[in-house]
């Protein structure tokens, strides 16, 4: 994730917090110091983290801090609330016309922000709630940004209005609008051309939209990436056009984030939607508090759980459950368990949202556990998997030397490969047996551990 380095200095910061036990005034001082340095190399705006750490150290150095039990758990819980409030406390929602009234909805932003497949990924969360979006083509200058937007309305099952390159985005605006009262449709999304930085050709296209149509919200689609320039963007729109919230794409990139940080204290426009992948389903919406969460380490099992029941197959998870904790998965349930984990994400993806998990960074860190060489180990082992018989995958106790010489054979690989897999297979098998307690069976302590199925 964006702030992996962010989270491994924050980490060590209130490390050293928890081990002194008490704490001088001088401690907490050289403690946000620390945080301070933190947040400047994560590039988040020099004014915001100058209040920032002004607000933590005024509330921190308090006589109730100070004195109390455990002041070092005190200053983490109020770098922690005032994380929060920095990034707008509350999660925004795009405000929606009443009843049956179409909504109509501007996307703005630079071009490589990701504006177009932000567009089609928000009309797909609008479908899903039982709403008809609209998505309309009205950037008419990128070559195939019209065919991109009907690749990916397609994908997503959403209509995609077009009136081709030859006519002005305002008028496009006009017709879509006319279309979507005749078809029934109550959101309309424009996806607005962008420009390789802001000139004021792109300004008066906007307004020129705006005086064409009635926009209800206009949102800005801002690349995480881009860092503090992500900020000036955001400022820059909102003094111009007037936005109403901001969408951060690319946050699940090798970046520092600070972008994410920023923008609110400085545009006062709250961040709606982040984007955490390419897939048309990555994008989640914004929660200041679970955001602030997962920056200082603490996981967000919210998200998780969320992301789970929606691309999850429950009755399938119950069972492989069940199955685990009796230590009776099989060679299917294995592969089941690879498509569920890809459905979700990625093994990164899940761990950077387990408490403990999200700031193994630098001297710290994980191998990239999606990385190319991964996938093709996981493609290995699936083709090891489907080159056994049925009764094998169900009844792994059947792999004789001479099936998996065969088995090794059907998926072209070395037989050394085979015998490491079974072997990870069978020790994952005793584990399970070990843990019974862990995982809420019978005679396990109440409150430890469960599976999250």
């Amino acid at each position: 994730m964006a702030f992996d380095s962010l989270t491994e200095k924050l980490q060590n910061v209130f490390r050293n917090l928890r081990s002194k036990g008490r704490l001088t005034e001088d401690d907490v001082k050289a403690a946000l110091r620390e945080v301070k340095m933190a947040l400047l190399e994560a590039d988040v705006n020099f004014k915001v983290v100058k209040k920032f750490v002004k607000d933590v150290q005024e509330r921190a150095v308090g006589q109730d801090v100070m004195n109390g039990l455990n002041p070092g758990q005190m200053v983490i819980k109020i770098v922690n609330e005032e994380l929060v409030k920095l990034m707008g406390s509350e999660t925004t929602e795009i405000k929606l016309q009443p009843g049956s009234a179409i909504t109509v909805i501007m996307m703005a932003g630079l071009q490589g922000a990701g504006k177009t497949t932000t567009t089609a990924k928000l009309a797909g969360k609008y479908k899903l709630k039982g709403k008809k979006p609209l998505l309309v083509a009205c950037d008419v200058y990128r070559p195939a940004a019209i065919k991109q937007l009907q690749i990916n309305g397609e994908k997503q099952g959403v209509e995609v209005f077009s009136m081709g390159d030859k006519n002005r985005p305002a008028d496009i605006a006009k017709a879509a609008l006319a279309h979507a009262q005749k078809n029934g449709n109550n959101i309309v999304i424009l996806d607005t051309a962008g420009r390789l930085h802001i000139d004021e050709d792109m300004m008066a296209e906007l307004q020129q939209i705006k005086e064409a149509v009635e926009v209800h919200q206009t949102i800005l689609v801002v690349d995480a990436m881009t860092g503090q320039d992500a900020v000036n963007v955001a400022e820059s729109f909102h003094n111009k056009i007037g936005i109403d919230g901001v969408i951060v794409t690319k946050l699940d990139g090798d970046t520092r984030g600070g972008a994410a940080l920023s923008i609110k204290a400085v545009t006062g426009r709250p961040i709606l939607y982040v984007g955490m992948g390419e897939k048309l389903s990555d994008l989640e919406q914004f929660y200041p508090d679970r955001m602030a969460s997962r920056i200082l380490g603490m996981g967000d099992v919210l998200t998780l759980i969320e992301k789970a029941g929606a691309e999850l197959d429950e009755e399938k998870a119950m069972q492989m459950a069940d199955k685990m904790k009796k230590a009776q998965f099989d060679f299917e349930d294995y592969l089941m368990s690879m498509e569920q984990m890809r459905k979700m994400g990625g093994l990164s993806s899940i761990m950077s949202m387990m408490p403990g998990l999200g700031g193994l960074g630098g001297k710290n860190k994980l191998p990239d556990l999606d990385s190319p060489e991964n996938d093709k180990k996981m493609a290995r082992m699936e083709a090891i998997i489907y080159s056994m018989t049925p009764e094998e995958r169900k009844n792994p106790d059947l792999l004789n030397p001479s099936r998996k010489h065969r088995i090794a054979k059907g998926a072209g690989v070395d037989i050394s490969e085979v015998n490491r897999m079974v072997k990870q297979f069978n020790e994952s098998r005793k584990m399970m047996k070990k843990l019974p307690g862990m995982m809420g069976g019978k005679g396990g302590k109440k409150g430890r551990f469960r599976l999250p199925f």
